[in-house]
């Protein structure tokens, strides 16, 4: 599992890790039932305190995302395919308003708005 923090970043470290457990798992990139690092070993190789992948980790599980067993790791948790499709959704959904509120910054029109969106989706085909 590869994780790239930024220094740069408005986001605290733990969010940067969670959020990119989080899109391996909503991306199939992290199958159900695959092992993370630990907390102590992740925290090693980022170079960051345990405190920070702890927190992390503890955000995941709330969220659902993974299940953690004391002695043995922490796992990618089963997820309904319902459940992971509404994540993506809301994860598109999110990004979109990004995109959105950007474009009214930029006096970027609707129509110009939605043309773009259509041209790099068929891109995609």
């Amino acid at each position: 599992m590869k994780i790239i923090l930024s220094n740069s970043s408005q986001e605290p470290i733990y969010q940067q890790i969670k959020n990119q457990v989080k899109q391996s798992i909503l991306r199939d990139e992290l199958k159900e039932g695959a092992s993370l690092p630990s907390m102590r070993g992740l925290a090693q190789e980022l170079r960051i305190s345990v405190i920070t992948t702890k927190r992390a980790y503890e955000e995941l599980e709330k969220e659902g995302y993974i299940t953690s067993f004391v002695g043995k790791g922490s796992f990618v948790a089963g997820q309904s395919s319902n459940l992971i499709q509404e994540k993506r959704l809301k994860m598109v959904e999110e990004e979109l308003a990004e995109v959105v509120k950007e474009g009214k910054n930029l006096n970027i029109s609707l129509p110009q708005l939605q043309e773009l969106l259509t041209m790099l989706y068929e891109e995609g085909e």
